[in-house]
């Protein structure tokens, strides 16, 4: 195979210049390497909480999950627990400890609450923040309380049915600092999503190696052979934004490229037909085409369902739009829903982190409407949007029952992260399937460096 690394790899040729499939002008983030100590030493894991993560936009949750005023729930992210609270004015974000004695607030994940109420004295909150009452204010001086040290504040912002916070005193507009092109997000209507699945395992190793290993398909052909069958690993289309942003788009219903025989349906073809409401059995065409059948498939069924896909091309209903925003996010993005993954650091462990994921799925009261299988949801799951399942929690080596492929990956990361450790390993060699890591990386050195 020839290829051109300024060039790369192209889904749709015939997509029209600026419109959101095009392939976006390469990025040349060099051929340099980085030492490997950002891996696995508390010394760089102190600069990431120093530089990094208070200096950054985060994506603390979804707009679905707090519809009502009221309605909170929990971000963590190191040693901070931030509450993100509908109010009548808009969602707002607070830093989730009371101003007298440094206590947590709140304790459950989520819930509803018209004010916070301090468990260890009662001190009282209300949804602007503002504090309202003092347990036994008569024995306070007034010197001590004049100033009524309400909530502490920090910069919150909707966008595309995602909440982002950001504990900078002046972040950069929202907008402009996730980097993607206007519409990107908002075509998927994120924002009339449920979450019908939510699940937190932990991962013996460094949030970055998990970023890493979704940030590529090159390792597909080792670690997820089955996929070979049903997916081109190799015309994946890589493209960079601004900010450390960035995508890949997966054909799926294709086989890679890899396999000899480009032409005869495979199981796992079929399945896909099957699954798109096609009868593999009658159907007339071979491997080649069971892509463009599959979007023919979805179209025809949206229809049916009352569905408006006019705003997707065909590539967005079959293929996998993996798109990745700076520092710790990517998005499955499909019309029928999405996968958000958080790769979360450990609070103490620079060698662990938290895989959370959830799945949002559009509600729609058909049986045959569901999210692409590899999300992993499991087998009676409820898709109907109506109750929010609590957060499932797993331990390290625990199965989170998310499917064959993420647990692949989930016992191969502490494989990669205990290797890197080797003093015969020196530095990663990233080739153009990996331009998306570099670019990542890019992005984190402006932070390390004071630059952003």
């Amino acid at each position: 195979m020839k290829f051109d690394y300024e060039t790369g790899m192209v889904v749709n040729p015939a997509a029209p210049a600026g419109s959101l499939e095009a392939k976006q002008p390469y990025i040349d983030n060099g051929t340099g390497s980085y030492d490997k100590s950002r891996y696995f030493t508390r010394e760089f894991m102190q600069r990431e909480w120093e530089q990094l993560w208070p200096r950054v936009w985060l994506i603390a949750g979804v707009s679905s999950d707090i519809p009502q005023v009221g309605d909170y729930f929990l971000f963590d992210i190191g040693d901070e627990s931030i509450i993100v609270v509908r109010t009548e004015t808009g969602v707002r974000a607070y830093y989730n400890v009371c101003s007298h004695r440094g206590s947590r607030l709140v304790r459950a994940e989520r819930g509803s609450r018209m004010r916070f109420i301090c468990p260890f004295h009662s001190w009282k909150f209300d949804l602007q923040g503002k504090l309202s009452a003092i347990t036994d204010r008569e024995t306070f001086r007034e010197e001590v309380v004049c100033h009524e040290p309400g909530l502490v504040a920090l910069a919150c912002q909707e966008h595309a049915g995602l909440v982002f916070v950001s504990m900078r005193e002046d972040p950069p507009p929202l907008e402009r600092y996730i980097g993607l092109p206007e519409g990107y997000l908002e075509g998927y209507r994120i924002d009339r999503m449920k979450v019908v699945r939510h699940v937190r395992t932990e991962w013996a190793a460094n949030w970055k190696v998990g970023i890493e290993a979704f940030y590529e398909t090159y390792h597909l052909h080792a670690v997820h052979p089955e996929t070979r069958w049903v997916m081109a690993d190799l015309k994946v289309q890589c493209d960079l934004y601004p900010n450390g942003a960035s995508r890949m788009i997966v054909p799926i219903g294709q086989m890679t490229p890899r396999i000899a025989d480009q032409d005869s349906l495979n199981d796992g073809l079929r399945a896909m037909l099957a699954d798109a409401g096609i009868d593999p059995e009658g159907f007339a065409g071979g491997a080649r085409e069971v892509r463009a059948e599959l979007q023919r498939a979805k179209r025809q069924r949206a229809a049916e369902l009352g569905l408006d896909y006019s705003g997707f091309v065909d590539g967005q209903l079959t293929d996998s739009w993996a798109t990745g925003i700076l520092p710790n996010v990517q998005i499955g993005c499909h019309p029928e829903g999405v996968f958000l993954m958080r790769f979360l650091p450990h609070p103490t462990d620079p060698e662990r982190f938290y895989y959370d994921t959830m799945t949002l799925i559009a509600p729609v009261e058909h049986p045959d409407y569901k999210v692409p299988d590899w999300m992993g949801l499991p087998e009676g799951t409820d898709t109907s949007g109506r109750t929010r399942p609590p957060c499932e929690h797993f331990g390290i080596g625990e199965d989170g029952n998310l499917g064959l492929v993420l647990s692949q990956d989930s016992e191969l990361l502490p494989v990669v992260q205990k290797g890197m450790r080797s003093r015969a390993f020196r530095h990663q060699l990233w080739g153009e399937q990996e331009q998306r890591l570099r670019h990542f990386h890019a992005e984190l050195e402006r932070y390390l460096a004071g630059a952003k």
